[in-house]
């Protein structure tokens, strides 16, 4: 219990599986993922794209395999990644054994089109012998049949009888290293089904919000589940499935795990929407700011507010604060301290220099430890 409990999140507590080098469950750091969304046939194309996707941060990410063009070309890929290669299989399973061939590090199977039991024996196999985890992933969407028909419609209860239907045919063959997810594009649906997922079984939960949408309207849908499931403890790995460049994906995980003080990367700059009392364009030195301290890594806080009301209020409980003035003569505080006043006409090259040097500063002090 923390001095602030009303902060405290307890997560759930979940077996620990091996994607690569990263752990998933357990008392490891929720991961993020993101999947490529280019030809996976074009190595050079996904190799790129995952390049930018690692920059952003990304702890994991899913690479689709519908062909055998694309099991070819991901031998190559995995070669080229930093990080773990999840291998997306759909309907056809020898794509999954070739992917376990090629160095996948996990594979993503469907159960309500991978196939019969012998199928996914064989898959098991493949993933025995190369070293490779799993994951069970089930898809409103995608249900099988015979459950369709029996409970009328995707349902929390249809879905989860799905995973755990699944889970036991990979117990049954002796193979445990697999984590579940139960999406739906539907968030209550999606919320119920890893309400329920997670009472049932201890394995890692993989939580997204499936098919949510553009960058706007699936960041709003996404928050709104994921964080419902993240405050209450459920998620040990997530994925962020926006209309949108993957790197933005990376970077609303991201942002959704550092709001709940779950992870932390880079620089959150807590700002105010401005209003007549602003003494400096806020919104157009925020986005500025966003964008020229992107690079930056280290964790830290920042508050870029317009006017006195609120200013040094949350300047006391940031690591470097800026508040806008009268007469263009603008106070920055660091570590909650007023520490110089300015009318320097380039506020966003001033914080950004502030702010690289906070971080060397805590860079250099956590090696020096």
């Amino acid at each position: 219990m923390s001095i602030r409990p009303y902060r405290d999140i307890q997560r759930r507590k979940s077996r620990t599986v091996m994607v690569g080098s990263v752990a998933v469950g357990g008392d490891a750091p929720i991961s993020v993922q993101t999947m490529t969304n280019s030809l996976t046939a074009d190595a050079a194309a996904t190799i790129e794209q995952i390049r930018r996707i690692e920059e952003a941060g990304a702890d994991i990410v899913r690479v689709s395999c519908p062909d055998v063009e694309s099991t070819a070309a991901l031998k190559e890929i995995v070669r080229a990644a930093q990080i773990p290669i999840v291998a997306d299989i759909h309907f056809h399973y020898k794509r999954a054994i070739e992917a376990a061939m090629a160095g996948a590090a996990c594979l993503r199977i469907n159960p309500g089109n991978i196939g019969s039991e012998a199928k996914v024996r064989e898959v098991i196999r493949a993933a025995k012998d190369h070293g490779c985890s799993m994951r069970i992933g089930v898809n409103a969407g995608s249900l099988e049949q015979d459950l369709l028909e029996r409970y009328g419609e995707p349902c929390p209860e249809a879905m989860v009888e799905s995973a755990l239907n699944h889970a036991r045919i990979l117990e049954d063959n002796d193979f445990r290293d697999f984590k579940i997810s139960v999406k739906a594009s539907d968030v209550f649906l999606a919320v119920a089904a890893y309400q329920a997922l997670a009472e049932a079984c201890d394995y890692p939960l993989h939580v997204g919000i499936t098919e949510a949408g553009g960058l706007r309207t699936g960041t709003v849908k996404s928050s709104i589940g994921m964080g419902m499931l993240l405050w209450s403890g459920i998620g040990d790995t997530i994925r962020v499935s926006l209309s949108a460049d993957p790197v933005e994906e990376v970077k609303v995980g991201f942002e959704m795990l550092k709001s709940l003080n779950l992870r932390h990367r880079g620089v959150n700059i807590i700002s105010c929407p401005s209003c007549a009392r602003q003494q400096f364009n806020v919104i157009e030195t925020v986005a500025a700011l966003e964008a020229r301290v992107a690079h930056i890594t280290t964790p830290m806080s920042v508050s870029v507010i317009g006017c006195v009301v609120n200013g040094p209020g949350e300047a006391r409980e940031t690591d470097i604060g800026f508040t806008g003035g009268g007469a263009g003569t603008h106070q920055v505080y660091i570590a909650g301290v007023p520490n110089h006043r300015f009318k320097d006409p380039d506020i966003i090259e001033h914080l950004a220099e502030l702010i690289e040097r906070k971080a060397a500063e805590i860079e250099a002090a956590k090696a020096a430890s």
